[in-house]
């Protein structure tokens, strides 16, 4: 393999072994983005460590940076200090830009109603077709000022945005949780510097729970905690965060899924480091697919190993909680000795790309026959595969997914294999050590 760096599509070689490796993954993006605004919330001085160096995460951090905190990145070490400054914004006027970092976007848009000013969030041409509509509203119930430029309904509102902040009222809200838990997440965690006690009600099922359970467990580990009924309420009293000396951060498991999957498609066994079956990510839960498909899970103290099995079995999986893993089991499939439904990922139309059907456009493109539904996609047992460039629409997940068919079978490329700096920007360096 060439360096993923390169503007040629990257042949992927196929594996000429089981692997039998220990991987190291980089930190958890979910985690060091909700890290990083908590921590620039509270008053004192955090250091993450282990902490993620990507676009989004760096997205994030310079965004903290342009509005006046003091936010040091040491990537070498993969760390990141942060001076908290207890709720206050120091800048009254700032122009962001966040790619198309989606938790960025959605952090940033409750954490400036918290300032005093006048701010703007903008990103790339993907993130301005991608809704932050509902997130608006809500905002905007609890007393906050938000203006967006695109005239859609307003379920569709995308950036770029314009806050007018003097501080969040508080009170009582309701929000839709059908297209991103991102912004129930970016609510509950601006919430206790609110004026007054803020009550959340979900009004639909919630997409991705788990990511739910991720941010109110870093919120208890900085010292706030929160009241809720189950999923449908959530109450957020004022409170103030304590900062954390060293905070450390695991494993990205959405990274790892891709890890973790490469024994089903070639045998083997692969380890990943610094993860463990009680980790708050929700995509951990990403192993259970893995068994249900013939794999063994192993779990040790602070990693997992994965082996695979002689053959593979297709599932029918429901993966509204962990769709970031529906590529992943995609890439899969075709592998299985019979057809694999997923299902509950609508929401995936509106991540990077839409990834339900950019997923069926691939695998079709490789001869896999595949039907599109809804809400994901069912992919049938393959038998002749066509070599071909996957197209990876930009998007980091349609690269390291499909890159783990090209360890199995020859002819594979990817397109823009660069994308993958959106998360993992070392991907096809820890992919080639595999060999």
């Amino acid at each position: 393999m060439t360096q993923q760096t390169s503007t040629l599509p990257l042949p992927i070689s196929p594996l000429q072994a089981p692997p039998q490796a220990s991987i190291c993954i980089p930190g958890s993006k979910s985690l060091t983005n909700r890290v990083l605004l908590i921590a620039a919330m509270a008053k004192g001085t955090t250091t993450l460590s282990n902490a993620l160096f990507s676009d989004d995460s760096l997205y994030l951090a310079n965004a903290l940076q342009t509005l006046g905190f003091s936010v040091t990145l040491d990537p070498e070490n993969t760390r990141i200090t942060v001076k908290g400054l207890g709720g206050c914004i120091p800048e009254k006027q700032a122009d962001l830009f966040i790619g198309n970092a989606g938790t960025a976007a959605r952090f940033l848009t409750a954490f400036l109603t918290l300032g005093n000013g006048e701010y703007t969030i903008d990103g790339n041409s993907r993130m301005r077709e991608r809704p932050i509509g509902d997130l608006v509203d809500t905002l905007r119930q609890l007393g906050a000022k938000l203006e967006a430029s695109t005239p859609q309904q307003s379920s569709m509102v995308s950036p770029p945005l314009k806050i007018t902040a003097s501080g969040l009222s508080g009170g009582r809200a309701e929000i839709s949780g059908m297209i991103s838990s991102q912004y129930l997440s970016a609510l509950i965690m601006v919430a206790p510097y609110a004026q007054t006690t803020v009550s959340i009600e979900v009004t639909t099922k919630l997409n991705s729970r788990p990511y739910i359970d991720l941010t109110l467990s870093a919120m208890s580990d900085f010292g706030v905690e929160i009241e809720r009924d189950v999923y449908k309420q959530f109450i957020v009293h004022p409170a103030r965060y304590t900062p954390t000396r060293d905070y450390p951060i695991e494993a990205d498991a959405s990274a790892a899924s891709y890890f973790f999957a490469i024994p089903a498609l070639c045998g083997g066994t692969i380890r990943v480091e610094n993860i463990n079956r009680n980790s708050k990510q929700g995509d951990i839960s990403f192993l259970d697919v893995l068994s249900k498909m013939g794999c063994t899970v192993t779990e040790f103290n602070n990693s997992i190993a994965v082996t695979g099995a002689d053959e593979i079995t297709g599932i029918d999986m429901d993966m509204c909680d962990i769709p970031d893993t529906a590529q992943t089991l995609a890439a899969l499939a075709p592998f299985a000795t019979t057809p694999t439904r997923i299902r509950g990922i609508a929401s995936a139309r509106l991540k990077e790309t839409d990834r339900v059907s950019a997923t069926c456009t691939e695998l079709k493109r490789i001869g896999v026959r595949v039907d599109e539904h809804e809400d994901g996609l069912t992919i049938y047992p393959c038998s002749e595969f066509h070599p071909a460039t996957i197209q990876t629409y930009n998007d980091h997940r349609m690269a390291m997914a499909f890159s783990m068919i090209g360890l199995r079978q020859a002819g594979i490329k990817i397109e823009n294999p660069g994308c993958v700096s959106k998360t993992f920007p070392n991907f096809f360096e820890v992919l080639e050590t595999l060999k």
